[in-house]
């Protein structure tokens, strides 16, 4: 099986405060910086369960690009994509009190145009599609058109839909009108993201609500199902749902791939950073 991702790859800065921030003052915090991004993410935690990963995405010339391609590579996934001449987007994630907030700087990654895309990137048997990829121009185009090739090959297609922040300020409307051209098989969401949305009517076979600590729903044409999250220390949260929506994607019955998915949300949150 082989797990595709598109979207971003950045460097992930990871500041896990030891108490809270005082304007104008020095507090203590644990810090960490390595490859991240929605895309990034989910393409490592398929590896690191097993399957063959690859991630679409555009990256710049620096430091910090060749950082990210060396330890995804070093985490068996393989990355493919144009090198611009630029600045490797960075976002950076700060958590205190179990909770996190992030601040993107998106680099390179959204000038991601159609004609750069080759088409042997999305061989694969699913490509999951960042939401964040949808949110600009010319990188949604070339989404869109990924999403199409990767169909036409037989792939499933699947949408993590990205903050709620960033929906708010493209347009709950116009990103749902963007949803029903995708069709994704399987749609990954938050509840706040959901709520934006109005996830009652959204339209995909398998919808898959992220709750945080509480686990997650898995929403059918049939039922919903809901799982308890495992048991377990949070240390941080970032990239917890990626992880998820990684397990997830592998397949099997319902029960199965929510479990997966689950396992690795919980091995994710127990250390810093968003990487296996």
């Amino acid at each position: 099986m082989r797990i595709a991702t598109f979207g971003d790859v950045l460097l992930d800065v990871v500041v896990l405060l030891a108490e809270p921030l005082a304007p104008g003052g020095d507090v203590r915090a644990a810090n960490r910086a390595g490859a991240g991004g929605q895309a990034a993410n989910v393409a490592a935690w398929a590896a690191e369960l097993g399957v063959e990963s690859r991630c679409i995405a555009k990256h710049g010339d620096d430091g910090a690009g060749e950082l990210v391609s060396r330890e995804l590579r070093g985490l068996g996934v393989e990355l493919v994509g144009p090198t611009a001449a630029g600045a490797t987007g960075v976002v950076v994630s700060i958590v205190g009190d179990g909770d996190r907030a992030l601040a993107s700087d998106r680099g390179v990654a959204p000038s991601f145009a159609p004609e750069e895309l080759d088409a042997a990137w999305v061989e694969c048997d699913v490509l999951h599609l960042s939401g964040y990829a949808l949110l600009q121009e010319p990188i949604a185009t070339t989404a869109l058109l990924a999403a199409r090739l990767a169909r036409e090959r037989g792939a499933r297609i699947s949408v993590d839909v990205a903050a709620w922040t960033e929906i708010r300020s493209y347009g709950p409307v116009q990103f749902r009108a963007l949803l029903d051209e995708l069709a994704p098989d399987v749609l990954f969401a938050t509840e706040a993201e959901w709520e934006l949305l109005g996830g009652a009517y959204l339209t995909a076979p398998l919808g898959v609500l992220k709750r945080g600590a509480r686990g997650c729903s898995v929403f059918s044409e049939d039922a919903k199902l809901d799982f308890a999250a495992v048991p377990g220390e949070v240390v941080d949260p970032t990239g917890a749902g990626d992880a998820l929506a990684a397990g997830f994607l592998l397949g099997g019955s319902l029960e199965e791939a929510a479990r997966r998915g689950l396992d690795a949300a919980a091995r994710c949150v127990a250390t810093v950073g968003s990487m296996p």
